[in-house]
């Protein structure tokens, strides 16, 4: 996707391609009760929209500043942990992206409402 990013003159102005990867863990694992229930999954398109609103909200320097805004934005509902990655795709003409990838996480809830 396109974003605004970079702290170089020439990256001032114009956006650059990167690519983002977002990893999600959550409280429930709708596999181990074998019920095929959509209401008991992540909904990948709200990660989705979370990433582009967070791209889309300016010029951002640092790669890293990114990556915990995405970060920041995915810690939401029933994700308690993520990963995310996030690569400018034509930095280096000899390498297929440059980039940076952090995990993070915030306090969980047991199911009695009380944190784990």
């Amino acid at each position: 996707m396109p974003a605004h990013i970079g702290v170089y003159p020439h990256e001032q102005g114009a956006p650059q391609r990167i690519r983002v990867n977002v990893d999600a863990w959550t409280d429930d694992d709708p596999a181990t009760d074998g019920v095929d229930r959509l209401d008991r999954v992540l909904n990948y398109e709200r990660l989705r929209d979370a990433v582009h609103q967070t791209v889309a909200t300016g010029h951002v320097k640092l790669t890293e500043t990114l990556a915990e805004r995405i970060a920041a934005a995915c810690l939401v509902g029933r994700v308690w942990r993520v990963r995310v990655r996030v690569e400018k795709l034509d930095v280096f003409a000899d390498a297929a992206s440059a980039g940076v990838e952090i995990e993070r996480e915030r306090r969980r809830l047991s199911t009695s409402g009380q944190e784990a």
